[in-house]
């Protein structure tokens, strides 16, 4: 019988050499991003023709942590959690896709121009950024960034605003462009920022004065500053939004200011303030800025800060972003007690009623998608049909 021989010692060393190479990659891919990320896709959504009926009640409903504050996209509705973003058919809630990463804490999402724009922090600071199309989740792009944890995200056609405490960075939801960084003034802290058709706005606090400042949509470059006057016994100055005016609430007023130059123009008197106030936001739409501020509506001529009308509402009204900036439009829907109520947006005559089957609680922000009426408030979405 035939003696058996060992393996050489090289055949020792590269079996173990081998098997050390594949528990390696093993464990590389457990802790690896692409196995911590689970992503699913959709056909585009089949959102139906045609308006909400003239009378309609809860549909279905949806917790978000965050909600954006456009969540209606391409025929979905967008919804923030604790590792991601998911999306919802607007006509059943049903989900149609989603995006998590196990390994990573979502800081913020926003949605513009048909788009989710998404910011992760995988450690201390937020540092990726992804933009998922909103009706399939097909991934667009990604980007490294370097945001700080308490980073908050908005945006307006064309731009998505990163802003913090000290700083803010202006993202191109088209691609993966890093258009500009700006640093807060010196001595101050960035409150909060908004950006809208006459570029970016930031509302700072320095040493007890309330100050805004312009700047250029392009480069970031600062066009305009002025502190504001405000009354020593007004609450916390709240900036509304921004179009081609710039509106902030402080004291019992809206003060409106040129987005361009930063002029001040005459002040709107607002509700006196209450604890239980959400905050206010603004759109713009047919030459004119919606204000929700106080739980009324008040729309400003946008060429000359005039008042064209106000009166109480529940939240912001719904725009059709597609013909936002057109000089005749179609009505905007306002949410008041008991209906959705369509108003001519430069009179404020109303056109239409839907009347709803049950209360709509204050503070939201008023969309549509088909026949459906989607109702955003600060933690979940309500739809009615």
């Amino acid at each position: 019988m035939p003696r058996l021989r060992r393996p050489p010692l090289r055949v020792w060393v590269w079996t173990a050499a081998t098997v050390a190479l594949v528990v390696v990659a093993a464990l590389l891919w457990r802790g690896s991003d692409a196995a911590a990320t689970e992503s699913t896709t959709a056909a585009p959504a089949d959102v139906p023709e045609g308006a909400p009926a003239g009378a309609v009640s809860a549909a279905w409903s949806a917790d978000g942590d965050p909600v954006p504050g456009t969540p209606v996209q391409a025929g979905r509705v967008l919804l923030g959690e604790p590792h991601g973003v998911r999306a919802l058919d607007a006509v059943t809630g049903e989900e149609a896709w989603h995006y998590t990463r196990a390994n990573a804490r979502l800081c913020d999402v926003t949605a513009v121009d048909g788009r989710a724009v998404a910011v992760f922090a995988t450690a201390g600071r937020c540092d990726e950024a992804v933009a998922l199309d909103a009706g399939t989740g097909v991934r667009r792009w990604t980007r490294n960034l370097d945001l700080r944890p308490d980073a908050s995200l908005t945006s307006s056609p064309g731009m998505v605003l990163a802003t913090s405490p000290t700083g803010v960075v202006a993202l191109d939801p088209g691609s993966d462009t890093l258009r500009w960084r700006a640093a807060v003034s010196e001595g101050c802290r960035i409150e909060s920022g908004a950006t809208g058709s006459a570029g970016v706005v930031l509302l700072e606090s320095c040493d007890g004065t309330a100050r805004l400042r312009g700047l250029d949509r392009g480069d970031g470059e600062q066009t305009w500053s002025r502190d504001l006057l405000v009354p020593d016994d007004a609450g916390p100055v709240q900036l509304a939004g921004v179009g081609r005016l710039v509106a902030v609430v402080a004291g019992d007023e809206l003060q409106v200011f040129e987005g361009d130059t930063g002029t001040s123009l005459p002040a709107v008197p607002l509700p006196q303030e209450t604890a239980d106030d959400a905050p206010p936001a603004a759109v713009e739409a047919i030459g004119s800025l919606l204000v929700w501020a106080r739980g009324t509506t008040v729309v400003l001529e946008q060429s000359d800060g005039g008042l064209l009308w106000s009166r109480p509402s529940l939240g912001l009204p719904a725009v059709d972003q597609e013909k936002a900036l057109d000089v005749v439009g179609p009505p905007v829907l306002v949410p008041e007690e008991g209906a959705f109520v369509s108003r001519d947006p430069r009179t404020g005559e109303e056109t239409g009623r839907i009347t709803v089957d049950g209360e709509l609680p204050p503070g939201g922000r008023t969309a549509t998608a088909g026949p459906v009426v989607v109702y955003r408030l600060d933690d979940r979405v309500l739809a009615f049909a």
